[in-house]
């Protein structure tokens, strides 16, 4: 059996030391860390723009996992496809009213009868006095009328870029036909844009169309359902009644 014999004080002693060795790596690394923190605070700048001479700023989607790089608006270049988005809608409304009155009274007398006698022109008093004539006139007048409608359009067109200003505004030009048995669609559409005003997915709204200009025509069993008829439309034109 080996037995040691150690002096309480001496253990006391080795672990007070280790403990101070402890710290002191501690502190080393508390210091590493906010040398370190400083550093990188002090090379990112306040403004969004930094210094010139400075790091580049921090962006999103450099910096971030999840984020994406925006898309590049596309080149449209000449004789290019673009959609044409079509959705419009007008409501109109209107209202009249007319009331009018008009009443006129007239009296007329024949006075101062003549005689002529060869070429004498004497004085013939009528003996049973002067002619007269009287009227009486009233007129009235009263009319309403209420007019609303609705009008909506929505439809795709893929148009093509015919020209390019000098201010490099896009102008389009877009025809389409659908034909289904008896029954034909024609559509056309002219106008010009921005090349901004062109989505990613190639498309433009008719809303930033300038001088849009559009033509859509319907011929067919369809058609034929609800147009007015020659009569209709000369009694529309004209109103005789």
């Amino acid at each position: 059996m080996v037995t040691t014999d150690r002096n309480p004080r001496d253990i006391g002693g080795h672990g007070a030391a280790g403990i101070g060795a402890g710290c002191r790596v501690a502190g080393w690394l508390v210091g590493v860390a906010a040398g370190l923190w400083a550093a990188a605070a002090g090379a990112q700048s306040s403004s969004d723009f930094g210094p010139p001479e400075g790091p580049p700023r921090l962006r999103l989607y450099t910096d971030s996992w999840t984020a994406e790089r925006p898309v590049e608006a596309r080149q449209v270049r000449l004789h290019d496809l673009v959609t044409v988005i079509v959705s419009e809608q007008s409501v109109v409304t209107s209202e009249g009213e007319m009331d009018r009155k008009k009443k006129a009274e007239g009296s007329m007398t024949l006075e101062d009868w003549i005689l002529l006698r060869g070429l004498t022109a004497i004085p013939d008093p009528q003996s049973g006095g002067d002619p007269t004539i009287s009227g009486k006139m009233e007129n009235k007048l009263r009319s309403e009328a209420e007019l609303e409608t609705r009008d909506a359009m929505k439809f795709r067109i893929a148009c093509t870029v015919v020209d390019i200003r000098p201010n490099g505004n896009l102008v389009l030009e877009g025809h389409r036909t659908i034909k289904n048995n008896n029954d034909t669609w024609e559509y056309a559409l002219t106008g010009e844009i921005r090349p901004e005003d062109v989505l990613p997915n190639n498309t433009v709204l008719s809303e930033n169309v300038a001088y849009l200009r559009i033509d859509k025509r319907e011929s067919g069993h369809v058609r034929d359902g609800y147009r007015r008829g020659w009569l209709l439309r000369f009694l529309d034109t004209w109103q005789p009644f």
